[in-house]
Order: C-alpha cells, then sequence, then structure tokens
C-alpha cells in the first residue's frame, strides 16, 4: 500500500543493492594480498584461534569503515556532484595505481603477547587499516553511493570474504592464489569505476 510503513521505493533499494555489492566486490578484490590480510594469517599463526580472530577483524572492520563511509557521505554533501566526479575519477585511478603495489608483512604492528586473540586483533586491524586502500575506497564509495549503511556493511563484507579464508587456510592460499593477478584486477576494477566518474557514463549504475 502506497504510503505504508516500512515500505521503500524501488529506486532506493536498488540504489542500496548497487552500492552493497559493488562495495563488497571492490574491497574483496582489493583486499587480497593486502597487509591486513597479511596481518590475518600472522595473527592466525600466532595465536590459532580462529574465532576470536575473526570476530576481531569483524569488529575492527566495522569500526573503521563505519567512520570512513561517514566521512565519505559528509564530504560528498559538502562538496557537490561536480566536484566529487573529479575527485573520485582520481581517485579511483589512483586506487588503481595503489593495487598494482605490493604489501609487506612487516608493515603489521607488533601483537602484545599478553593480549588475548580477541582484542589484539581488533586493535591491530583497526590500527593498520587506517590510511588503508581498502579504508581509503570506502571513504570514495560512501562518497560516491551516498548511503553510509550499504557501503559500510558492503566493504566489511568484502574484508571477511578476503580475511577469514586467509585466517582459515592462509598458508595453503599464499601458495596457490597468483596475487600479481589478484592485484591486477583489482586495478582495472578502480580504474573502470575512475573513468567512468570522469566521463560521467555511469547513467545510474553506480548510484546516485
Amino acid at each position: 500500500m502506497p504510503g505504508a510503513t516500512g515500505s521503500c521505493s524501488v529506486p532506493l533499494c536498488v540504489s542500496a543493492v548497487e552500492a552493497f555489492f559493488v562495495s563488497t566486490g571492490l574491497v574483496a578484490v582489493a583486499e587480497i594480498g593486502d597487509k591486513t590480510q597479511l596481518l590475518a594469517m600472522i595473527l592466525a599463526t600466532r595465536y590459532r584461534r580462529p574465532v576470536p580472530i575473526i570476530l576481531g577483524i569483524l569488529v575492527a572492520t566495522l569500526a573503521n569503515h563505519a567512520l570512513a563511509a561517514w566521512a565519505g557521505a559528509a564530504v560528498a554533501a559538502w562538496l557537490g556532484p561536480d566536484a566529487m566526479r573529479w575527485i573520485l575519477g582520481i581517485l579511483f585511478l589512483a586506487m588503481a595505481v595503489w593495487c598494482l603495489i605490493p604489501d609487506k608483512e612487516d608493515e603489521g604492528p607488533k601483537v602484545a603477547g599478553a593480549a588475548g586473540a580477541f582484542i589484539a586483533t581488533a586493535i591491530a586491524f583497526f590500527l593498520v587499516e587506517i590510511g588503508d586502500k581498502t579504508q581509503i575506497a570506502t571513504v570514495a564509495l560512501s562518497a560516491r553511493f551516498n548511503d553510509l549503511f550499504a557501503v559500510t556493511a558492503g566493504t566489511t563484507c568484502g574484508m571477511m570474504i578476503a580475511n577469514v579464508p586467509a585466517v582459515l587456510f592462509g598458508d595453503v592460499l599464499s601458495r596457490k592464489v597468483p596475487l600479481t593477478l589478484v592485484r591486477s584486477l583489482a586495478a582495472a576494477a578502480f580504474a573502470v569505476l575512475g573513468v567512468i566518474a570522469l566521463l560521467k557514463l555511469d547513467m545510474g549504475l553506480l548510484g546516485g
């Protein structure tokens, strides 16, 4: 019924779904080989307690990406659509270049041995994710879609898709998955979004 409580318009629902799946896919691919995924493998090897580590990653990512998504939406509202089109286009292209640069294991922080697996993971992931490419991507995606909840849920889901297998099967995956190929795919995805934003070719495909 029109005006019924809890209903949502079709365009609004479709935009939220697009924001969620685009955010999930981009971050899941970009996270593979990233220093936070390497950190997940290190923590899994050190503590050998996968459930607390996975929960720590979830809590840290939700907190970090919610702040990033809020910042992105606030900046988009302040600058306006024309300025944001250029900023996002350049930012996505920069992200494409960044994805091609491999991370090293020693970029992660040293985790205190006395801390529990959950606390150590939550603190370490929150700190390492600050300024990381997946956090920057969350800012850009939130500014693009202007949907804090869908983007936060999507980027968090993408992080979990990439990091849960790293915690559970890290040693095997690191030998089987060619990280160069994965980084190239992530770079290509961000480059496409950058070109779309700069040339205004989205026609509603990417929200907005």
